[in-house]
C-alpha cells in the first residue's frame, strides 16, 4: 500500500465519522512539518503524519514533531488504514 493511499483513506474517514477537516499541511520556509492538519468539531487541532507501511519519520520530521509536541499539540504518525480507524476510534472515544 502507498502512502498516497492511506492519505486519502484518512481525508475520508476524518470527514464523514468525524466531522472534521484534514487539511493539507505545508509551511514554506520550514521543512519536516506533519502532512495533514486535523481540524475537529470543538477546536480539536491534532498534527498527523501520514506514511506508507513500515515506513519511519526522517530525522528531521522528528525533531520538527517534537518541538509541535512541546508546544502542547498531540502529533501523531500513521501508516496503515487499520491506524486510521484506530484513530478515529480513539478520537469518539476521547481520547485523544
Amino acid at each position: 500500500m502507498r502512502e498516497a493511499e492511506v492519505e486519502a483513506y484518512f481525508r475520508e474517514q476524518v470527514k464523514r465519522r468525524l466531522g472534521g477537516l484534514a487539511l493539507k499541511f505545508v509551511s514554506p520556509g520550514m521543512n519536516g512539518v506533519p502532512d495533514r492538519l486535523v481540524l475537529l468539531p470543538g477546536g480539536r487541532v491534532i498534527f498527523v503524519e501520514l506514511k506508507a507501511p513500515r515506513k519511519e519519520l526522517r530525522k528531521l520530521q522528528e525533531h520538527v514533531c517534537g518541538k509541535i509536541r512541546a508546544l502542547g499539540f498531540t502529533v501523531l504518525k500513521i501508516d496503515t488504514k487499520e491506524g486510521v480507524d484506530a484513530f478515529i476510534t480513539e478520537v469518539q472515544n476521547g481520547g485523544i
